[in-house]
């Protein structure tokens, strides 16, 4: 999943991520006794607003409430208020129907589906903050099989301002095929593609974003068939488990105002671990991973992943990552597991770990989602140089034969459909193959890849989901992008910003038959395979049941291990480390306490922290955890008094950074340590014996200071527990760590990877000194 540089909207202006306004978020606030979220442009709750002399006085609401036929309604009205009332408020109420809306519920008939009522409630001046009072609504059991119907209950409020979004009742759809659990999933798919309108087919294959929803009633409005939950934007404090499962939750309940009740897929960039969410479990970065060489470890990541991810309601994870690296200039090289397809192919069992059985049978659990394994295909393999600007490999083009095709990119991906991945996202890059006539071709148009290869080929039954706005960011207009995409066999397009122009496109294509309903009908059945497979028709909401397991100390202690067996010792002249508790170390660097970098991309926001804080543990705490009674003296710049000290561990490396922006040649980024890690590790090594430890999502150049550092560490980006780091120094574990890909000299030998003729590394893929463990 990613971020393209600009988009363009719906009147194909250029649109700028950073002009998305961070007041389009949702803000979760709690009510005494109620939930409200509240939005820029909609809201889940009624709220009525006026001003007495106690200050602003509200009464509020659920937009939406959910009732089985036969069963009676109740609506919570709440009293907001600074204080006590002063004077009374007055709610007059009765039934009614609602707004007409495309794919929402009927309007439910009086007398047939529900008793017609009306009544007045009162808040009484005095009446305290939180005070409640309830509205009733009966609904008739007719033993009919029925879709979603809907009573809307106007609202005529006294003593504060006429709610903008009155409250509804929905009578839950019951009594179809596609409701019974018991059937095979194939025959529910059937039957309720047989049900849909095209509207409500459009809507399953369009993603909106939680940042740019217009408006929450836009899910029922549209039917959409999915939301992702993307990080925070810059300067937004990041939620906890408990505020995710809340907004997630208020997405699902808009899709039960919807007439067939079909639930969304909320998905979430869990790359690695839920690392968004304040307080989760942060685990290293694949790059590590794949230094670890085990595979089990990284299955076993996988299932924490899973198991935090479903506590708060996400059911769709757009990871692993499966892309082969053949250039470290690239940004995204931290996603991958390493150069070699046989490595990153081991390491698919990540899907295993996040989706269970390869079958799908585990998928209903709820420490289960579904697994996405991106980016097809040759993401790994772009030309530097070819990149989209302002990016300088990113989303470039992969040049390639067919051959070399099959024994670099393809391998990883049939692994992943071997362990029965629920969806593949295609990369924003291009493919050229230099055997074949033509130039590059968009992954997302290139039929004979996903149609052909992928889905006829390979035989992948599951769900194709484009990248973010990818599809918006392709060579001709609109509306031949959106055709071309569906037609190369994409089925769900992640269009946060172009999420109600893609549906008008694709209904107009289809009546006009440049898109086949086939092929409509094809995307929407992979939608919904998966959705049953999910158990979301039956349970939709989150099951708080793991979410005290969130960040818990087990999860932890399993980061902390894969942190450990992460870290590549690539030189230890003199036998510096392990270090001994009873020396008296010096400590420097940029990255020896920072938690936010040695997380890196992807944790907390799209960019990194950004400035927030990441609970967690930094390399520094964790040797002073591991050695409580030695003196260990900490100055990031090298400007304290040095004399004394035994050894110094210098802690250096990369600033967060994800995707292009990490591309070397975009924003200053290079492979060469700041000049003030520099001068920290002149400073240090010049003084005493001396580790240094690169913290970075890919190698950095140290040639040049090699001779002078007795140890050197390739720590990658171990995320929230530098404890696992602080084990390996300390020798509680020994070094077991190898190299994911080449460790290369200097910029004129790049790229570099290990089946190159003429091969000459600094550090070999696959090297990395052993010790072993000293301590307990």
């Amino acid at each position: 999943m990613g971020s393209s540089h600009t988009f363009r909207s719906g009147t194909s202006r250029p649109v700028s991520l950073a002009s998305v306004s961070p007041g389009s978020r949702r803000v979760r606030t709690a009510a005494a006794g109620a939930t409200v979220v509240a939005v820029l442009t909609g809201s889940l709750a009624a709220t009525a607003t006026t001003t007495a002399a106690a200050g602003p006085v509200r009464v509020t609401a659920p937009a939406l409430t959910t009732v089985s036929e036969g069963g009676t309604a109740r609506v919570r009205l709440v009293l907001k208020a600074a204080g006590p009332l002063k004077r009374p408020v007055t709610v007059r109420w009765r039934t009614a129907a609602p707004a007409k809306r495309v794919v929402a519920a009927a309007a439910a008939a009086a007398g047939r589906d529900y008793r017609a009522a009306s009544g007045t409630v009162t808040f009484p001046a005095g009446s305290a903050p939180g005070a409640v009072r309830t509205v009733s609504v009966r609904t008739v059991r007719d033993g009919a099989a029925e879709t979603a119907e809907t009573v809307r209950l106007a609202l005529d409020v006294t003593g504060a301002a006429r709610p903008p979004v009155e409250p509804e009742v929905v009578v839950n759809a019951h009594g179809l095929p596609y409701l019974d659990r018991s059937l095979p999933v194939r025959q529910r798919v059937a039957d309720l593609l047989g049900r849909m309108t095209l509207a409500e087919k459009v809507g399953q294959m369009t993603q909106a974003g939680r940042n740019t929803l217009a408006a929450q009633r836009d899910i029922a409005d549209l039917g959409l068939g999915s939301v992702i939950y993307e990080g925070e934007p810059d300067g937004a404090p990041a939620r906890n488990a408990a505020g995710w499962r809340a907004v997630t939750d208020g997405y699902q309940r808009h899709s039960r105002a919807t007439r067939l009740q079909i639930p969304l897929l909320l998905a979430a960039d869990a790359l690695h671990g839920h690392a968004f969410v304040r307080g989760a479990t942060v685990m290293p970065h694949n790059i590590g991973l794949g230094a670890t060489r085990d595979a089990a470890l990284v299955e076993r990541l996988a299932a924490i992943t899973a198991k935090e991810a479903r506590a708060t309601g996400i059911s769709w994870n757009f990871a692993p990552c499966v892309c082969v690296v053949r250039d470290v200039r690239w940004g995204r090289v931290y996603e991958s597991f390493g150069e070699s397809p046989d490595l990153v192919s081991e390491m698919a069992v990540a899907v295993r770990g996040l989706q269970g059985a390869a079958d799908g049978r585990d998928l209903a659990r709820h420490d289960k989602v579904l697994a996405t394994a991106k980016h097809f295909i040759g993401d790994g393999g772009v030309a530097y140089g070819s990149g989209r600007p302002p990016y300088t490999i990113d989303q470039g083009v992969t040049r390639i034969d067919r051959r070399e095709l099959e024994i670099l990119h393809i391998p990883p991906f049939r692994a992943a459909i071997g362990h029965g991945v629920g969806a593949v996202m295609p990369s924003f890059s291009s493919l050229e193959l230099t055997d074949r006539r033509g130039g590059p071709v968009k992954m997302h148009a290139h039929q004979e890849m996903i149609g052909g290869l992928l889905k006829r080929d390979l035989g992948f039954r599951g769900i194709v989901v484009s990248d973010w706005e990818a599809v918006d960011q392709m060579d001709g207009d609109a509306v031949s992008d959106v055709r071309n995409a569906v037609n190369a066999g994409i089925d769900v397009n992640t269009a946060p910003l172009t999420y109600k122009e893609f549906g008008r496109i694709v209904r107009d294509e289809v009546a006009a038959g440049r898109i086949a309903q086939a092929r409509v009908d094809d995307a929407v059945s992979r939608v919904l395979e998966q959705k049953f497979r999910l158990g979301l028709f039956e349970k939709p909401f989150a099951d708080t049941a793991n979410i005290a397991s969130v960040g818990s100390a087990a999860h932890r202690a399993a980061a902390r291990e894969a942190v450990a067996k992460s870290q590549v010792l690539l030189k230890n002249d003199g036998g510096v480390l392990p270090l001994r508790t009873g020396q008296r170390v010096y400590v420097a660097g940029s990255n020896a306490d920072s938690v936010a970098n040695q997380a890196g991309g992807w944790t907390i926001g799209w960019q990194g922290a950004a400035g927030r804080s990441v609970p967690g543990t930094s390399i520094l705490q964790g040797m002073r955890d591991a050695a409580p009674r030695a003196t260990i003296t900490y100055s990031e710049k090298a400007t304290a008094p040095m004399n004394g000290h035994d050894v110094g561990v210098v802690v250096v490396g990369e600033a967060p950074y994800a995707e292009g922006r990490g591309d070397v040649g975009v924003n200053g980024h290079d492979l060469e340590l700041s000049a003030a890690d520099k001068k920290a590790v002149d400073r240090v090594c010049g003084a005493m014996k001396c580790a240094v430890l690169i913290v970075s999502g890919r190698p950095q150049f140290v040639d040049d200071r090699l001779p002078g550092i007795d140890a050197l560490v390739a720590s990658w980006l171990p995320g929230s527990e530098g404890g696992g780091v602080a084990d390996v120094l300390y020798g509680r574990r020994g070094f077991t760590g190898k190299l994911p890909l080449s460790w290369p000299k200097s910029t004129s030998r790049l790229p570099l990877t290990a089946d190159q003729a003429g091969y000459d590394p600094r550090f070999p893929y696959d090297w990395g000194l052993r010790t072993r463990p000293t301590s307990g």
